[in-house]
């Protein structure tokens, strides 16, 4: 589980690495992921096999998904990767707001708590960073549209297979980053498949490594694993990915001492509110 939480944090890395652009690299990224579960369904002789009323659901899971993907990935590129990381980390304050919408459920005023302490982190880290707010802000609606995705996949998964729903979306996010590459004309210029040597290895880890694999083997340990062990180690991937980046760009990561103070608040409402309703939901402790 660590490793996979790694790999995820790794993403980030790759996204500094990548020469190409945030939206060249979520297209390159989705269809490359999109070849290699398919040849994990055909693998395992998983069916596609899908009713037609829940397309519309799958084509706005991969719009999300993709619009996701290259906010983060821009967010990186303009700023760098502890601003993204540290700002991804409010998904859960959006989450609390889109469940209530969405499923007319009632605020619970601790995850409430939590989220006004995260947002205060997150203004500590926007004053003190003025260089760097427009990744933040960019990073800010990553996250939102992150956690539009995890609530709406939940209901998803309740009666379709992870991985049919994963692939169909992945599909579906690259169609419609294909024609918004079709329309401004950048999918046919012939310098979008000119990369450097080392972008196809970038893109290729990005791809099947940090894309396909670690999705595939996080579902199957999700049999092995308890859900407060997988929901505690995720919560470490922002830490990874920050301490990844510091030893790889030293000089671009180099932050205030308030960037650090206000990454411990967020980071430490997110593991906290984690836990807390981890073991509430195991009965181990009365609230």
């Amino acid at each position: 589980m660590h490793l996979i939480v790694f790999i995820w944090g790794f993403t980030a890395i790759l996204g500094k690495l990548l020469s190409i652009d945030a939206i060249s690299l979520v297209w390159y990224r989705m269809f490359l992921a999109s070849i290699f579960i398919y040849g994990y369904i055909k693998l395992k002789k998983i069916t596609l096999k899908i009713p037609p009323r829940k397309i519309l659901n799958y084509v706005f899971g991969g719009v999300v998904i993709a619009t996701h993907w290259v906010t983060f990935f821009y967010a990186i590129k303009v700023s760098n990767v502890s601003i993204a990381l540290a700002t991804m980390s409010t998904g859960a304050f959006f989450t609390i707001f889109i469940e209530a919408l969405y499923k007319k459920k009632r605020i619970d005023v601790k995850e409430l708590i939590f989220g006004v302490l995260a947002i205060i982190g997150l203004y500590i880290i926007y004053k003190s960073e003025i260089s760097l707010q427009l990744g933040m802000l960019v990073a800010l609606m990553s996250s939102f549209l992150s956690a539009v995705f995890s609530v709406f996949n939940a209901d998803f998964v309740k009666q379709e297979s992870a991985v049919v729903i994963s692939f169909y979306e992945i599909c579906f996010g690259v169609i419609a980053i294909t024609v918004f590459l079709l329309c401004n004309g950048e999918l046919l210029n012939g310098s979008f498949f000119n990369l450097k040597p080392l972008d196809y290895l970038w893109l290729f880890i990005l791809s099947s490594v940090c894309t396909a694999y670690a999705f595939i083997v996080s579902v199957d340990l999700l049999k092995k694993l308890s859900a407060f062990t997988v929901m505690l180690t995720i919560n470490l991937e922002p830490i990874y990915a920050i301490v990844l980046a510091v030893i790889l760009f030293p000089e671009n990561e180099k932050m205030t001492i308030n960037f650090y103070l206000g990454a411990a608040l967020i980071l430490l409402t997110v593991v906290a509110n984690g836990v807390i309703k981890t073991m509430k939901k195991k009965n181990k402790i009365t609230i």
